[in-house]
């Protein structure tokens, strides 16, 4: 088919008015799924379908010759006509607005009123019959009848009041919203100016119908527009728009197969494939914009999600800086009263009576474990601020753990436990260690044991194991479930045992005792066999007999 006979193509006017159909049915979707919950763009769904079925039925009736078919396809025309000067009306009067609230005129009188006169359209008191059937150019002469009136005064009544509800925003309006509104009203204009010179002067002043078919062309400008001006900042996204233009081009390719179908199966085959597509298409554009949509509120969760972590760092900080000043300020007047208290009790300021002493060692001991807690604070602070520096020495942790249990013994004895140790390093053995750091794990994994054990020993082994030294504190103590192991080492956790035997301690002495070992490189680990069956903790750090570096 050469151009002079494409162009001469009797099914030329069923191209475009299907291509512009397309259109109009892709804009409406995308326009909608870009907020499904906006008034603007579900108003703009509606006009665009009603567009769609007005434009079509306009164009079937002037297809067809039998008089009762042309009857009935012209009744549908301006049915829908009816609803689409309506859409018109309601889009213009929530435009750009995201919710709207409509009067009670607006839901008792207008809707009512458009409803029943749309009704009356499919009645003989609007149209009666077909008088001539129109060939060659010419319209088909309807039967009017008293009915006809009462729907244009209708159609003029809601397309003058679209246009003023227009002309009063695009006044009113400011910034952005202003110049939407004189996007679509340009638009509005342009489609007017279509529809009064092809749609009204063309028919009744040279009688000629030729273009009345081609209705939906005409709005083009106004649904261009009006989505152009809606979706302006909403729709940029590259992905997006190529999905749309695919859409958009399977649906032409596929409406041109319908054009050049000369038998009756397949041109309805073509048909059945062309709506396929195109909702396929319009399905397609949803997943994609969902999909994008996803990846943009995601990019916001991370962006609120950094300055959420941003300003967490910032009061963490804040709080390690507070809690190491109160430690600091605590710590001088707990050091100055447990010096007083021991004064007291050794006689230094006199003889004491003893229904004094008893008390007073209480009060000692609740200084003690004030001033363990205000040491385990402050060390917690200097390791979330990184201030905690190692300082490393020649130590034989054999030693190290000699003298916790001279110190512990005592407080052993009092619950009828025995401290053993077992040893198999050299006795001139020594690595490098932060001594005091070190000595604190040893001291507190012995301190606990002797505190939850009621009966029995707690037994400790130091060993060497290629180029690690392994300690471990073994009780017969209560015992520890899996859930408990899992989150003995976090900050502030204490076991339920750890509470049914006693009620010091904050849960800070193994988050503290893991620190400090993995600072040395090591590892520290506990297990137990269930309740009741003891517990065991293990230490395990690398030799280092040089200091790293």
């Amino acid at each position: 088919m050469n151009l002079v006979q494409f162009l001469n193509f009797q099914n030329l006017d069923l191209l475009f008015v299907g291509i512009t159909i397309a259109a109009i049915g892709i804009l409406g979707f995308i326009v909608f799924l870009n907020n499904r919950k906006s008034i603007t763009n579900k108003t703009f769904l509606l006009f665009s379908i009603l567009t769609i079925a007005y434009g079509s039925f306009n164009y079937i009736n002037y297809q067809v010759t039998d008089p009762g078919l042309i009857l009935w396809f012209l009744r549908l025309t301006i049915f829908f006509a009816t609803w689409h000067a309506f859409s018109f009306l309601q889009l213009a009067n929530v435009f750009l607005e995201e919710n709207h609230h409509f009067s009670k005129k607006y839901k008792f009188v207008l809707l009512p009123v458009v409803a029943i006169i749309s009704l009356l359209t499919l009645t003989p008191f609007v149209f009666s019959g077909i008088d001539t059937i129109g060939v060659g150019g010419e319209a088909s002469r309807a039967r009017h009848e008293p009915g006809i009136a009462v729907f244009g005064a209708l159609a003029l009544f809601l397309v003058l009041g679209g246009i003023f509800f227009l002309a009063r925003k695009t006044i009113r309006g400011k910034g952005l919203g202003k110049k939407q509104l004189q996007i679509v009203s340009a638009g509005t204009l342009i489609t007017f100016a279509f529809l009064i010179a092809f749609n009204l002067v063309l028919p009744t002043t040279f009688k000629n119908v030729t273009l009345i078919p081609l209705a939906p062309i005409f709005f083009l400008p106004f649904i261009l527009s009006t989505a152009y001006a809606i979706l302006r900042y909403g729709l940029l996204d590259i992905k997006v728009i190529a999905t749309e233009i695919l859409t958009f081009v399977l649906a032409v390719v596929t409406l041109f197969e319908v054009v050049l179908a000369q038998d009756l199966k397949i041109l309805i085959f073509r048909i059945v494939l062309f709506a396929a597509v195109l909702g396929f298409g319009i399905l397609l554009i949803r997943s994609v914009r969902k999909e994008v949509e996803q990846r943009e509120q995601l990019e916001v969760l991370t962006k609120k999600l950094k300055v959420a972590n941003e300003e967490l760092k910032r009061l963490d900080k804040a709080k390690s800086e507070f809690v190491s000043i109160a430690s600091h300020q605590l710590r001088t007047p707990l050091t100055a009263s447990k010096g007083y208290i021991s004064l007291v009790l050794e006689g230094t300021y006199g003889a004491l009576e003893e229904k004094f002493k008893k008390p007073l060692q209480k009060v000692y001991y609740s200084n003690e474990r004030l001033i363990h807690l205000v040491n385990d604070l402050l060390s917690l602070s200097r390791i979330e601020s990184g201030k905690m520096k190692l300082e490393r020495e020649p130590v034989d942790i054999s030693e190290i753990v000699q003298s916790v249990i001279e110190e512990l013994q005592i407080k052993a004895e009092e619950r009828g436990l025995k401290l053993i140790l077992k040893k198999s390093v050299p006795a001139s053995f020594r690595m490098l260690l932060d001594k005091e750091k070190i000595r604190n794990v040893i001291l507190n994994l012995i301190d606990n044991a002797i505190r939850y054990t009621k009966k029995g020993s707690i037994t400790t082994t130091i060993a060497k194991e290629n180029n690690t030294i392994r300690l471990a504190v073994q009780d017969t103590g209560e015992g520890m479930t899996k859930e408990e192991i899992a989150k003995l080492f976090e900050s502030f956790s204490r076991g339920q045992a750890g509470a049914k035997l006693s009620t010091e301690g904050a849960g800070l002495g193994l988050y503290i005792a893991k620190q400090f070992v993995q600072m040395h490189k090591g590892k520290i680990w506990a297990t137990s066999e269930g309740k009741g069956k003891g517990s065991a903790f293990f230490i395990e750090l690398p030799i280092a007999t040089r200091p790293p570096g």
